[in-house]
């Protein structure tokens, strides 16, 4: 990519299309109207015109190529996860220092005390913000957005107007939330601290997702939106600071969608699982808030019927959403489709690429349906439908399988926002809920519960993956966490994302414990997850793993005294 095209990143005038070329460039040929941002040797982001994105995209260039949409999953912590107790010994007062905490999010008030060390300092070492545009002080590679290093964040906060020197601001709140749970200061009078009050912060301000990406899945305008793409970079600029700073780094994760195969690959999953298995390197990433959402069904086609009905209740004034279906192999599927006023649509026949658009006589509903029958990236079948104005009233599928082995398959809304809560299926399953990149095999998923009382977060995302990968592995406390807010305010929230950043802070002590103090350099997601899973708590009346707790309750003290138990025992 050249200087000139930049501009192509950021404009609603190009459409982003992430092409897995695996180092060879000639597959990267074929698109010879866009221009090719490389990305690593695995993934090359392509810039192709708007106009590119219509009805047959997914028969054109593939599900996989197009962008996910991500949401933000949001809805006394450090006693319940034995942080008070470790802060205690003196050989274990781990409090971060040495170690980076990667936040990719919403950005942050830089200017709250939280995130300013005891002489009023910056606890930031840099922001990219993706949504300022400069000339050339994005970071390398990367055209687009400004990075603000932590000496312009200081000059910042010395002047009477710091937005003037770093006008970059977290105007949502989200990211602020997630920071200070992790790695904010001790602020006594608000009888406030972070995990780690003594780590840095670094710090990514996502760019929203584009209109045309927002449009082709039927997103409302008005909803936080965050395509994968912007995710990727964002975890790559992270592991480029640590690496130049030479410290270990905790990346924490709380956007998630329902979109995707939720089996733990896909573009950003996988991305995100090479980089938690780098050395000195941890990425804990939220489960989700869909497990009393309605939004997912699950069926089994016997063989002797040859089909199993979805009923899908459609609210007042939606406007339009998409809706995945994921059929397992080797069967194949098929669907009809009946509408709630009684208009049929017959069954629409399986092929290795079907792309149709259905419109209806008595209602102004149109529904876009892709079959993929071998999608790209796992394999399966992918039925992939995109409603505009959907009548309100129950839509009825019938879902046909095709084979001699007993077919089963899931269906997923969207997650969040991104479609109203008077849209659900009539008879839900609430597991499998767990929201991409959740299901990456390698990061840590976290799920919430309420540290008072140890119950779980009614709303929280429900495992397994859905090809079993244990997921969530843990719980982390993620009901009324207070945290920093905007305009130097404290404020109380709850969700997995919550979750994610505590656990992303007690990730960033095992760092400075293994990495830092020199006890077990070169730790990495992996080894520290096993660390978390043996020293969790568990009730005696659940067994283990299971779909709502993972491996149990993280407890930071009794994973070192499970590691000195194992030390006396030798």
């Amino acid at each position: 990519m050249t200087q000139e095209e930049r501009f192509k990143i950021t404009s609603n005038d190009y459409a982003d299309l992430i092409i897995s070329y695996n180092g060879n460039q000639a597959n990267l040929q074929n698109f010879q109207n866009g221009s090719v941002q490389i990305m690593n040797e695995t993934y090359a982001i392509v810039y192709v015109p708007a106009a590119s994105i219509t009805g047959r995209s997914i028969r054109l260039f593939g599900y996989s190529a197009l962008p996910k949409c991500y949401g933000l999953n949001i809805q006394r912590s450090l006693e319940a996860s034995g942080i008070i107790r470790i802060r205690r010994l003196p050989a274990f007062n781990l409090r971060g220092q040495g170690v980076l905490v990667g936040i990719i999010d919403t950005g942050i008030d830089y200017t709250n005390p939280a995130f300013l060390h005891a002489d009023g300092t910056s606890k930031i070492v840099a922001i990219w913000d993706q949504t300022i545009f400069s000339e050339d002080a994005y970071p390398p590679d990367m055209y687009y957005g400004t990075e603000y290093s932590e000496e312009q964040i200081n000059e910042a906060l010395r002047s009477e107007n710091p937005l003037e020197i770093v006008p970059s601001m977290d105007e949502i709140g989200h990211g602020t939330a997630l920071a200070g749970i992790a790695a904010g200061s001790e602020i006594e009078q608000e009888d406030f601290s972070g995990v780690v009050p003594d780590s840095d912060l670094v710090i990514v301000k996502l760019k929203q997702a584009k209109q045309n990406i927002k449009n082709f899945f039927a997103i409302p305008d008005n909803v936080p939106c965050y395509q994968s793409n912007d995710i990727m970079w964002a975890a790559q600029y992270l592991i480029g600071v640590a690496r130049r700073l030479r410290r270990p780094i905790s990346i924490c994760i709380g956007l998630g969608s329902s979109q995707g195969a939720h089996d733990g690959r896909g573009s950003l999953s996988n991305i995100l699982a090479q980089i938690a298995d780098y050395p000195n390197v941890t990425v804990c990433i939220a489960a989700g808030n869909e497990g009393n959402t309605r939004r997912h069904f699950y069926g089994t086609i016997d063989t002797a019927v040859g089909y199993t009905t979805v009923e899908l209740n459609v609210g007042e004034n939606e406007t339009g959403f998409s809706l995945e279906l994921w059929g397992a192999a080797p069967a194949t599927y098929s669907i009809d489709i009946l509408s709630p006023s009684g208009e049929y649509i017959p069954r629409i026949a399986e092929s290795l690429q079907v792309n149709r658009e259905v419109s209806f006589v008595f209602e102004t509903t149109q529904i876009s349906i892709d079959y993929q029958m071998v999608e790209a990236q796992t394999g399966d079948q992918l039925i992939l439908m995109r409603f505009r104005n959907p009548s309100s009233g129950i839509w009825r599928f019938q879902v046909y399988g095709r084979g001699d082995i007993t077919g089963t398959f899931h269906v997923w809304l969207p997650s969040d926002d991104f479609i109203t809560d008077r849209t659900y299926f009539i008879q839900p399953n609430p597991y499998t809920t767990v929201t991409s990149p959740g299901n990456s095999v390698t990061p840590i998923t976290v799920t919430a519960y309420n540290p008072n009382n140890d119950v779980l977060y009614q709303n929280s995302s429900k495992g397994y993956s859905r090809i079993n990968t244990i997921k969530p592995e843990l719980a982390a406390p993620g009901v009324n966490i207070l945290t920093t807010g905007l305009n130097n305010t404290f404020t109380e929230i709850t969700g997995t994302s919550a979750a994610a950043a505590h656990t992303a802070g007690i990730t960033a002590m095992m760092l400075e414990w293994g990495t830092v103090r020199g006890n077990y350099p070169n730790l990495d997601t992996v080894e520290v997850k096993k660390f978390l899973i043996r020293g969790a708590r568990r009730s005696e009346t659940l067994q283990y793993p299971n779909r709502d707790w993972g491996y149990g309750i993280i407890d930071i003290f009794n994973v070192f005294e499970t590691l000195r138990s194992s030390v006396i025992s030798r």
